[in-house]
């Protein structure tokens, strides 16, 4: 099995080339979104460890928002207990799809979080700033500090780009992502 990981800014529309690879894809932002309103075990966990912000089940997003506004150390808070089960989630996935020939990864921290292997195909998504701007203010809960709070975890893209074996140029249209997937998976068979 190849696995592919798609790594890149936030909002330079990881998921959206992700989806067009056309192969089985685990996204975590999703996974931790289906945490947020069917896990109860997560919600205690974080109920526990964040009681002033955390009450009500399913987990409001804007808890989780308010929390780590107020003090951005809750963010590793959140990702220690959370990322425990998406580890799971993840290794479910790839058992599911042990016979496929390709997987895609499309999970935020990636690299930051150790989740991929050496043999893994990394896939940087390039995006140009005004475009990733725009999706972001198009963002439910678009918050500049949370932004910041977000990109302060995050590897700097530079050093993303260069660890990537391939590079994406994001145009928000289908085709022409398209085409470079094609090309891309041309050449790795």
């Amino acid at each position: 099995m190849i696995r592919i990981g798609i790594v890149g800014a936030i909002g330079s529309g990881k998921t959206f080339v992700a989806n067009n690879f056309g192969h089985p894809v685990f996204n975590a932002d999703n996974e931790v979104s289906k945490l947020y309103k069917q896990d109860k075990k997560i919600y205690l966990k974080l109920k526990k460890k964040l009681p002033k912000y955390i009450y009500t089940f399913p987990i409001d997003k804007n808890e989780i928002t308010k929390a780590i506004l107020e003090k951005p150390n809750n963010l590793k808070k959140v990702i220690n207990i959370v990322h425990k089960e998406i580890k799971k989630k993840l290794l479910f996935f790839l058992k599911k799809n042990r016979y496929k020939k390709i997987v895609i990864l499309d999970i935020p921290l990636l690299i930051e979080n150790k989740i991929f292997n050496k043999n893994d195909i990394l896939v940087f998504v390039d995006s140009k700033k005004k475009d990733i701007d725009k999706r972001l203010e198009k963002r439910l809960n678009f918050n500049n500090k949370l932004l910041s709070i977000f990109k302060e975890i995050q590897l700097n893209t530079e050093y993303k780009k260069k660890k990537s074996h391939f590079i994406i140029k994001n145009t928000f249209r289908k085709n022409i992502v398209k085409k470079q997937i094609k090309e891309i998976l041309n050449l790795i068979g």
